[in-house]
């Protein structure tokens, strides 16, 4: 069992007398930036490989001001977490499937990616150097922040000379601190994406267009906005940061990843327990009107985990889901969580061992 934690002036030490913690009030982490100590860098030029990249102090990097990550938005990231285990070891929750999603982004872009096992490599080395900063068993966990951007000098629309790929990273505890529920606003007005756009990869473009429906939304009370499509307006894709499922009977569905719609990993994983667990999963177009007949609605992601829906807003009707300890999403949220942070027999193989050795 990992010791508990002492208030954030006096940090747990090891025996050697290093730091155990750093210095946070972990009861009080929500999703918000809380600088560590190191990121990791890599640089390579354009047609050439990722060469080993290195772990420096977290701060701020230089670009060239004509660089296309700055002009033209050729940028992705991606985002993962490591979590703390009740015997002190520190997973990392499927970053391989992290390292496909960012390879597929790049071809998209036209950018340089690193490989898998660089990838992988690099997460493990960002968490490892910023073990103290892994939050106490369940007081949250490690968010990793892998970047790829277009950090070379090119004055034309062009792939860039020169490219970056960066990971830092910051304890969280939840995405919707203290809400039961996600209440949702379906924008009828404004699309994420549309057919042969970047909307199934996860590039950096595709977030600062949804802001003003967010910021719209989350002032009139709103938790989060759920997209519909562009081609036709009728069907659900995806809210600002993650993926939606509605329940019906014993049948989950899902709007499909054709193009338009990011392939959460959490939402693959979250696919598989509710098969797991009897249920059938469709992933198909789900019209808006199923939407508002569903008996229970939640969303998936890295940031919010499997979270509950527990309203829906759409012009002026409004429509309550099933929500609580009798939800197939608290369910969900339980057997995940348990895999990620050991609680359980990890079957699947999900999760990744910064250190094997403890195995």
């Amino acid at each position: 069992m990992a010791p508990s934690v002492q208030p954030s002036s006096s940090p747990l030490r090891t025996s050697e007398g290093d730091e155990k913690y750093a210095n946070v009030e972990w009861e009080e982490l929500g999703f918000a930036l809380t600088p560590t100590d190191c990121m990791y860098v890599a640089k390579c030029r354009q047609g050439e490989s990722f060469t080993e990249g290195k772990i420096v102090p977290y701060g701020d990097i230089s670009v060239s001001p004509c660089s296309p990550i700055l002009n033209y938005g050729q940028g992705l990231f991606e985002g993962l977490k490591a979590y703390r285990t009740e015997d002190d070891r520190i997973l990392i929750f499927r970053p391989h499937q992290n390292a496909f999603r960012m390879q597929d982004g790049a071809e998209r872009l036209c950018m340089a990616s690193p490989s898998v096992e660089h990838f992988v490599e690099a997460v493990k080395q960002t968490v490892n150097a910023n073990k103290k900063w892994v939050p106490p068993p369940g007081k949250g966990a490690l968010y990793l922040r892998p970047l790829l951007i277009g950090s070379g000098a090119s004055l034309g629309v062009a792939p860039s000379p020169e490219y970056t790929f960066l990971i830092y990273a910051s304890p969280v505890g939840d995405y919707h601190k203290g809400s039961s529920g996600l209440n949702l606003k379906v924008d009828h007005k404004h699309h994420r994406a549309h057919s042969g756009g970047t909307g199934g990869v996860k590039s950096c473009t595709n977030y600062s267009p949804i802001v003003k429906s967010l910021v719209e939304a989350k002032s009139s009370g709103f938790s989060d906005v759920l997209f519909l499509d562009a081609a036709t307006g009728r069907n659900i894709e995806e809210a600002s940061a993650c993926n939606i499922f509605i329940v019906k009977g014993n049948i989950v569905s899902t709007p499909p990843t054709s193009g338009t719609i990011l392939p959460g990993i959490t939402r693959k994983s979250i696919t598989e327990l509710v098969l797991d667990i009897g249920y059938q999963i469709q992933e198909r177009d789900v019209s808006v009107d199923e939407l508002l007949e569903a008996e229970e609605v939640f969303c998936t992601g890295t940031a919010v985990v499997v979270k509950a829906v527990e309203t829906v807003t759409f012009h002026d009707k409004k429509v309550k889901y099933r929500t609580g300890e009798e939800a197939l999403s608290k369910k969900l949220h339980s057997m995940l969580t348990s895999i990620q942070t050991g609680l359980v027999e990890d079957k699947k193989s999900w999760m990744v061992d910064i250190d094997p050795r403890h195995g």
